[in-house]
């Protein structure tokens, strides 16, 4: 059953006026939507995007009715080409849902077996089955040293390049069973194949290159006084959105000096500290217990 993280936190963030214009980049299952849509007056709007045609799907049976709500079946890489500015708030909320999780055919598991296919829109790129089929040995290293800061990177892709020789890498449990292998420590309280899993989707999907991409047109897009909520689930996405709040919220400075603090040229401002979840939600959704958002706000 899929569980919204983080749910009132970020919609009190999000909605500071019902007649608003807000984005839901990542529907998901619509946990997030539907409360910024229960927030909403007669004049509100809000458009969801999700990669995920099945998430697109669902959100346009739950909202076939009301016309204050569209869904746009894209990356929110593109979030340019279908919002309407200005937009007085937009919702990031990353990682994998719970329903792609929990679907051993979406293959983004290491607890179930399942095609190997980590695809966020199961209609275009190629699977993870078909990467590790095809990548360099050095290419499968950096991949699992950059996204998923594995230590044992070396000894995985040389294990992954021998067993491809004789058999396909094309099921989760597989490559599981490599990962086993090929990792002499066990952290505790970890699954070994944790890092491997995340470190592949994140390539496969390019979900930080995409990330800078939406957050390049954030600012563009946000109305003065409109907000960026960000959930984050792992410290690759949280560095990122922080870095750019944090840039943003320094601001550029002009070709002449000295200068004033009102003549830097800030974008955005940060709302309040990092919000965590908090025990009683974790207890309930494990899932929720990495998560990390971030608030800004459009100068």
């Amino acid at each position: 059953m899929h569980q919204t993280v983080l749910l009132h936190e970020a919609v009190d963030a999000l909605v500071t006026k019902p007649d608003g214009r807000y984005v839901d980049c990542t529907y998901g299952r619509g946990g997030h939507s539907q409360a910024i849509a229960n927030r909403l007056d007669s004049k509100g709007s809000l458009l969801v995007m999700d990669k995920d045609s099945e998430a697109v799907v669902d959100a346009r049976t739950r909202f076939t009715d009301d016309d204050r709500v569209t869904a746009a079946h894209d990356s929110f890489k593109n979030v340019a080409q279908y919002a309407a500015k200005p937009v007085d708030g937009i919702l990031l909320d990353l990682g994998v849902s719970s329903p792609q999780l929990d679907s051993a055919e979406r293959g983004f598991s290491f607890m179930a077996d399942g095609p190997l296919d980590m695809r966020m829109d199961t209609d275009h790129g190629i699977t993870a089955g078909e990467w590790l089929e095809s990548a360099d040995e050095s290419e499968i290293v950096r991949v699992l040293r950059v996204y998923g800061e594995e230590r044992f990177a070396k000894r995985i892709a040389r294990s992954i390049v021998e067993v491809r020789q004789t058999q396909k890498i094309d099921r989760t449990k597989i490559l599981v069973e490599i990962v086993e292998s090929a990792i002499p420590v066990k952290e505790k309280n970890k699954h070994p194949a944790t890092r491997s899993f995340q470190a592949i989707r994140i390539h496969i999907n390019q979900e930080l290159e995409e990330l800078k991409e939406c957050l390049a047109d954030v600012v563009d897009l946000l109305a003065s006084g409109g907000r960026l909520v960000v959930i984050s689930f792992h410290s690759l996405e949280d560095r990122i959105v922080k870095r750019f709040i944090r840039d943003m919220a320094r601001g550029t400075l002009p070709a002449k000096l000295p200068i004033l603090d009102r003549d830097v040229a800030r974008s955005l401002r940060p709302i309040g500290k990092a919000v965590r979840a908090g025990q009683d939600e974790i207890t309930h959704n494990r899932r929720s217990r990495s998560a990390i958002m971030r608030i800004a706000e459009k100068l």
